[in-house]
């Protein structure tokens, strides 16, 4: 009998094309995942979804043979302890782009060579090892496009997905938690925050494997003109927090994506390359989740404001479009795409709220949150990061309102209260002739708050902020 291994899984919570999991075919394997605690660990939302995850997982593994043993605390050390217990010499695992993630590994891979053994890393969560691409020049890549055009190339010849296997060898049994002594979830006395999620999604490796069925039936087609409309069927995948936890692999959506046509196909693979993009800028810019890109930018004039970040958190800013996406945040766990750019681009700019607050918020309410894609995101909109929007940008939420959702749809889902305004006025109820505002049963400050700040006064902040900072460069 070939000596046992262990299989750690990570941001790979799957079976079906997991390199790490073929890598151990035939040996006698005891699959692990250890919840880390420490900078980073996942918030409210995402421990939510890793909670359902895990037990797809756990039941997808005993199904086999090889049930999940679940534990908490520091790898460095459970790691090395577990492979000493069972007679392990390697422990496979997918490769993390994460500062502390990596740090953990390379420390653990240590103790286990002290020790005679050795872990083994996999490339399960990306499409591409980060510290590979480079420029002509050699260098990391700073702008999409560019990058983009380079990955696209180098996916030609991607190989395909791997089959998950129909039984594996358990090795020695050890003693591990419970899933629920992990307390993933919200208990009493806390209000079971999450009780709208469960409506919305489906965690688990099914569940991803459906919900890329359904798009690529529904939603890859119409892609290219439907991502922006936040009020559409099947305008988004609805795929990233499946990637982020690797229920499914981004191999397996490429080429799934690939082997279907239209003219939605490119846009929906440059949605992927996004991802990837912001996992290269993290793994050659560990400090990206705190710090501004642009050196400029420490200096930026923020004006922390604890009560505009509680109105822009809770949806109760005065502008529809705004506080329709925080509400659906909170109620679902998730935000489309254009309604992130714009609400974040409210918070740091028209609030002149730092966008490590946003991006702190987003890390806690959203199911997909990424490390990577969170804060190359914030950074993003902030205009002080890598292929930044540039700060004088300034999302208009009216108008993009009025050009995204221009029949009030997705306001009037998630701000009810706003449902009985007639089209023209339903993006700006501030500027509603008071009959208008009777006739739909809206008193602004009671039913509906008044704008939190006047978009032209908070524009002309931000950019004399941004002036500001270009002066002290310039000087």
């Amino acid at each position: 009998m070939p000596d046992p291994a262990i299989l750690w899984f990570r941001q790979d919570l799957r079976l079906a094309d997991h390199p790490a999991l073929a890598a151990v075919a035939g040996r006698p394997v005891l699959p692990v995942y250890i919840l880390e605690d420490g900078p980073w660990a996942p918030g409210g939302a995402a421990r939510w979804w890793l909670h359902h995850s895990l037990a797809a997982l756990g039941r997808d593994l005993a199904d086999r043979g090889a049930p999940l043993l679940l534990l908490r605390g520091d790898p460095r050390r459970l790691v090395p302890d577990l492979a000493a217990r069972i007679g392990a010499s390697e422990v496979h695992a997918g490769r993390r782009t994460e500062p502390t993630g990596r740090r953990c590994d390379a420390e653990t891979h240590g103790a286990l060579e002290a020790a005679g053994a050795r872990l083994v890393l996999h490339r399960t969560a990306l499409l591409h090892e980060p510290h590979q691409v480079r420029t002509g020049a050699g260098t990391p890549y700073g702008v999409y496009t560019p990058f983009s055009r380079n990955v696209f190339a180098l996916l030609e010849g991607l190989a395909p997905p791997l089959p998950a296997p129909d039984l594996l060898v358990s090795a020695a049994a050890a003693e591990g938690l419970a899933l629920d002594a992990l307390d993933l979830l919200p208990k009493p006395p806390v209000p079971d925050w999450a009780a709208g999620f469960r409506d919305q999604w489906q965690p688990g490796e099914a569940g991803a494997a459906a919900r890329l069925a359904a798009f690529l039936e529904h939603g890859l087609a119409g892609y290219g003109d439907r991502r922006n409309d936040p009020g559409a069927a099947w305008g988004t995948s609805g795929l990233s927090p499946h990637l982020h936890l690797g229920e499914i692999s981004p191999r397996s959506v490429w080429h799934a994506a690939k082997a279907r046509s239209g003219k939605g196909l490119e846009t929906f693979l440059k949605e992927l390359l996004w991802r990837e993009f912001s996992h290269h800028l993290l793994w050659h810019r560990p400090e990206m989740p705190e710090a501004p890109l642009r050196a400029d930018f420490a200096a930026f004039p923020w004006q922390s404001d604890a009560t505009l970040l509680r109105a822009w958190q809770r949806g109760r800013t005065g502008y529809p479009i705004v506080d329709a996406g925080m509400r659906q945040l909170w109620q679902t766990g998730w935000m489309h795409n254009r309604v992130r750019m714009i609400t974040a681009s409210f918070l740091v700019k028209h609030l002149l709220q730092p966008w490590q607050a946003g991006e702190a918020w987003f890390w806690d309410t959203l199911v997909d949150a990424d490390l990577a894609a969170n804060a190359a995101s914030w950074q993003w909109v902030a205009g002080c990061g890598a292929d930044a929007a540039p700060y004088f940008r300034i999302f208009n939420p009216v108008l993009q309102g009025e050009k995204f959702d221009p029949a009030g749809l997705y306001v009037r889902r998630w701000c009810p209260e706003l449902a009985a305004l007639p089209d023209r006025w339903i993006h700006r109820p501030h500027e509603a002739p008071e009959i208008v505002l009777r006739g739909a049963g809206i008193t602004l400050g009671r039913q509906y708050p008044a704008p939190v700040i006047d978009l032209a006064a908070g524009r002309a902040r931000a950019l004399a902020a941004f002036a500001a900072i270009k002066g002290d460069a310039a000087a």
